[in-house]
Formats: structure tokens, C-alpha cells, sequence
């Protein structure tokens, strides 16, 4: 190889060296986050880079998939359907809201060999849905190896809202976890440069994190942790990443603004007592 070539081939490395590799985010997507006649909701299961809309990875069918409720769990894989985006394969399923209360989707994916990254990767994703606006229900956990609990109600949220939650895993806190967040970019948002791709967080020593959500839509919070060593696909050994990953979606403060009180009306001004006539002069 020539010195020329060297160098460049050097300098080519020098700079994917230093590229951050793009974070995967397992959506579980409802049609809506609050369903305040109950009903139908459309739920859509896609492993992908929401901020930059894409690419889109395969998924295998999921190994669990379920709504949970009340301390109930309904398997959801027999209602799976598969799809295709951008030629990739993605899944999705309907589900009816029949009670008041919040409910949990949740999707337990097949690790995903990432060859970049040379490492499986597994996220345990789920998102909440309030049937019938009650605003209760949305603290129980289904019980993840990775799970991020909810410390704000995260349905019916204003742009803007803080964002809080525990990051769990084997049912305890995780001090010090990396937490990573996209929103699902829909075309309207060109990050300046790859630094605002993913925004990042670390949980305090208690696991607890926070975050404000600037814009309206969904955004993703995956908090990863290290899983148990494991074979790559050539047998050789490979990193394990687990992910906790919730999905909270704001809404933008819509109508006209509020008009402005009336006026109070002044006071209507008391009424004066007639004077008192004088008496009259006795005739002479």
C-alpha cells in the first residue's frame, strides 16, 4: 500500500472512529395516548431511529407481546399482523378499551444482532393508554428484566411538561443509569448536527431521572444496561445491551388564547334616604 493510500485509509478511520453510532429505539406506538370514549386503539411495533426516521431495522415476531391491567396480563401475539416499512418487516395490532383505566402495552422483542456495534440487543418497551380519561391506573409495572416506572402520570401531557421516571432493573433502582431519548422526528426537524440526535440523561444515585419535553409528539426513553455476555452469530464472544425503554407523548396547548375577565361593573350607587320632612306649622 502505497504512503498516500495509508493516510487516507488512516484518516478514513480517524473519523468513523469518532461517529456516534446511531441509537435504536424499539417503538411501541398507540394511536392515541388517552382514549376518552374507550374503543379501538391501533398499536404499531417498529425497531427503527425515530429521530432520524430511519433506516427501519428488521423485526423478527416478537417473543411476547400484551396489554396489562389491573394486575391482568392478556397475551397479545395472536393479534399481531405483520407489515412492511421502507421494506423492512414491523407489526402491528388493535385492541378494544372497554373499562375505565389506564392499560400497558408492552413488547418483549428477539435480540437483534447489531454487526456495527458487534453486540444483541434487547429492548423491553412499553407505553400506557388511558381508557375513558380516567387518570388512574398508570403506576403499576408489568414486571420487566428492564423497566422505567412512570414518577409523572405520563398520559395527557402539555409540551413543555416534565417528564419523570425510575429506572429498574431485576426490580431494583439503578444508580447512575444512562437513559437515552429521541423524539419521532415526523419530517418537521432537522437536527444542526448528529450532538441533537439523542439527547442523554443519567439517572441520579436512586435510578430517578427527568427530562422536559420541548415539542409535541412521542418521545422515547430508553434506559440501557449491560446484559450477560453471549456468542455472536460466528461464535465469537459479544456483548449483551438491555434496554427499559417507555414511550410518553406531549400535546401542544391548542385554541384561542383565553379572553381577558370582564370588566367588573362599578357598584351601583347606594340609595339616599329622603330627607325627613320638617313639621308642619300649627295654624294660628
Amino acid at each position: 500500500m502505497s504512503f498516500r493510500a495509508g493516510a487516507v485509509c488512516a484518516a478514513l478511520f480517524a473519523v468513523l472512529a469518532v461517529v456516534p453510532a446511531s441509537a435504536h429505539f424499539q417503538e411501541i406506538l398507540p394511536s392515541a395516548d388517552v382514549l376518552p370514549d374507550g374503543g379501538k386503539v391501533t398499536v404499531d411495533l417498529v425497531f427503527t431511529h425515530p429521530m432520524e426516521r430511519g433506516p427501519v431495522m428488521e423485526m423478527a415476531k416478537p417473543k411476547r407481546v400484551g396489554v396489562a391491567a389491573e394486575g391482568k396480563t392478556v397475551d397479545l401475539l395472536p393479534a399481531l399482523r405483520e407489515t412492511k416499512i421502507d421494506g423492512k418487516t414491523a407489526w402491528t395490532l388493535d385492541h378494544e378499551l372497554k373499562a375505565p383505566g389506564a392499560v400497558t402495552f408492552f413488547v418483549e422483542p428477539q435480540p437483534y444482532w447489531e454487526p456495527a456495534e458487534k453486540k444483541w440487543i434487547t429492548h423491553y418497551a412499553k407505553v400506557i393508554v388511558d381508557g375513558f380519561a380516567s387518570g388512574e391506573g398508570w403506576t403499576a409495572q408489568v414486571g420487566l428484566p428492564v423497566e422505567i416506572e412512570p414518577l409523572a402520570r405520563p398520559t395527557g401531557l402539555w409540551t413543555g411538561n416534565l417528564f419523570r421516571g425510575l429506572v429498574r432493573a431485576k426490580g431494583k433502582p439503578v444508580p447512575f443509569a444512562e437513559i437515552e431519548v429521541e423524539w419521532v422526528n415526523d419530517g418537521s426537524v432537522t437536527a444542526p448536527n448528529d450532538a441533537f440526535i439523542t439527547q442523554v440523561i443519567r439517572a441520579d444515585q436512586n435510578g430517578v431521572f427527568a427530562y422536559a419535553m420541548p415539542r409535541a409528539g412521542w418521545w422515547g426513553f430508553a434506559a440501557l444496561v449491560d446484559g450477560p455476555a453471549a456468542k455472536a452469530p460466528d461464535g465469537k464472544p459479544a456483548k449483551t445491551e438491555l434496554g427499559g425503554l417507555i414511550w410518553v407523548k406531549a400535546t401542544d396547548m391548542g385554541g384561542a388564547p383565553a379572553a381577558a375577565p370582564a370588566a367588573s361593573a362599578a357598584p351601583a350607587p347606594a340609595e339616599t334616604a329622603p330627607a325627613a320632612s320638617a313639621p308642619a306649622k300649627p295654624a294660628e
